[in-house]
């Protein structure tokens, strides 16, 4: 019996921010581990577009967000998950469910300036490099 790959969800309110970085840098993760992992990401009340400063951040580090739209993630994939990041502004109620929830509590860098985008970005990278670290030493 094959076993499923492990899950992971990244969620904030808009899904235009924080959660697309954290999805850009776990999927670039897994490519670099070469591990089986899916990625789901979504927002609460996800925005038309993925913020400009945020695509311009990520484009810095040589990763093309810019076509990505923003969605709504739905209880049954966060439910799904293995692991679920929010970005400091959920209200999830995954009670009775086996996954677990890290809250980053990060700003939103939407309206800020690129030079604070930069310093999210970097957090978000470091918080997702190290979930990775933890998933692989499990």
């Amino acid at each position: 019996m094959t076993e499923s790959p492990t899950r992971l969800g990244f969620v904030c309110v808009q899904n235009a921010g924080r959660s697309q970085m954290a999805t850009a840098f776990a999927e670039r993760e897994r490519e670099r581990r070469g591990l089986d992992i899916e990625i789901v990401t979504g927002g609460t009340h996800p925005a038309d577009h993925v913020h400009d400063v945020v695509v311009d951040a990520m484009r810095e580090r040589g990763i093309d967000i810019s076509g990505r739209t923003p969605r709504e993630i739905t209880d049954d994939e966060l439910r799904s998950c293995d692991h679920v990041a929010t970005m400091g502004c959920s209200t999830l109620d995954l009670g009775g469910v086996d996954t677990v929830v890290r809250d980053w509590a990060l700003d939103d860098p939407d309206g800020s300036d690129p030079e604070r985008v930069r310093e999210i970005r970097d957090e978000v990278e470091r918080r997702v490099v190290a979930l990775f670290d933890d998933i692989e030493s499990a």
